[in-house]
């Protein structure tokens, strides 16, 4: 009788032995991606509940059976990243947690460094299966029929497979002390490049196939395609600013609004065309 009773909410509350980051601790800079990184994912599961509701919406064509799986192809993307941005977050507070007991300021960058080669590595794995999906989006929604181009279809998805590994190879050439390895990494790079550069041959090669379709479809067309091409470009961009010495909280910022375009604005721009399409049809 001598304590005091306290509602079983109040266990939840209890944040005294808990880490809360704040800009006090851990620095502006570090503290606006952790931002993001919420943010991110938060957006991506918001994301997947959308697509669930508006599945019948996205399959622009419900009467070929190839063209209702968008909504899938989407939904998976956003599942897929928005669990990759539940580690990313989960882990890297840890490392804000750690950053007020360092002092140096080069001390800090290492820290830093050295946690974005550690958590980097989960976007590439997520990469590898979205960025193969996010392209098999973009040529559904073309309305090539797939019979007619399998040997292309296969050559991009092997080379979005082969582009994605690479990077990821590149990503893990880093000595004992976490310093990146730069001969090794420029090497996987430029592999990764040559794949990039393949992928937008024969997409251009597709889009030249493509000429005879209705004009009302390109600005759907062309803007997906920008969305989804470009931030494969700006990650091989990001892939290369590491080696220069700048703050790769940078990076990171880089990365998450460039996954929000491409994965989010995606299904977006596919909401906003679908009426279009379904009328058409």
């Amino acid at each position: 009788m001598g304590g005091i009773f306290m509602p079983p909410i109040f266990v939840f509350m209890d944040v005294t032995n808990s880490f809360i980051p704040t800009a006090g601790t851990a620095g502006i800079l570090p503290m606006i991606t952790y931002f993001f990184l919420i943010v991110a994912m938060l957006a991506f599961i918001g994301n997947f509940v959308f697509i669930l509701f508006s599945s019948t919406r996205l399959s622009l064509s419900p009467i070929r059976p190839p063209y209702r799986q968008m909504p899938n192809l989407l939904a998976i993307c956003a599942l897929i990243v928005g669990f990759v941005y539940y580690l990313l977050q989960a882990y890297y507070r840890d490392v804000l947690a750690e950053l007020p007991t360092v002092t140096d300021p080069n001390d800090r960058q290492t820290l830093l460094r050295e946690s974005y080669n550690a958590l980097g590595q989960y976007r590439y794995m997520g990469w590898f299966i979205t960025t193969p999906l996010l392209l098999l989006h973009l040529i559904l929604i073309t309305h090539i029929q797939l019979e007619s181009i399998k040997r292309p279809l296969a050559s991009l998805l092997l080379s979005a497979f082969f582009m994605a590994i690479a990077s990821y190879i590149g990503h893990q050439q880093l000595s004992f002390d976490n310093e990146i390895q730069i001969g090794q990494k420029l090497t996987w790079g430029l592999i990764a490049l040559v794949d990039y550069v393949f992928i937008l041959f024969t997409l251009n090669r597709l889009r030249n196939q493509c000429v005879g379709d209705t004009l009302s479809k390109q600005p759907f067309i062309r803007l997906t395609a920008l969305s989804i091409i470009s931030s494969w470009g700006i990650y091989l961009l990001g892939y290369f600013l590491t080696l220069l010495p700048i703050d790769l909280n940078w990076i990171h910022l880089l990365f998450t609004v460039t996954d929000l375009t491409s994965v989010i604005g995606s299904s977006l721009i596919a909401y906003l065309y679908s009426p279009h399409e379904l009328s058409e049809r």
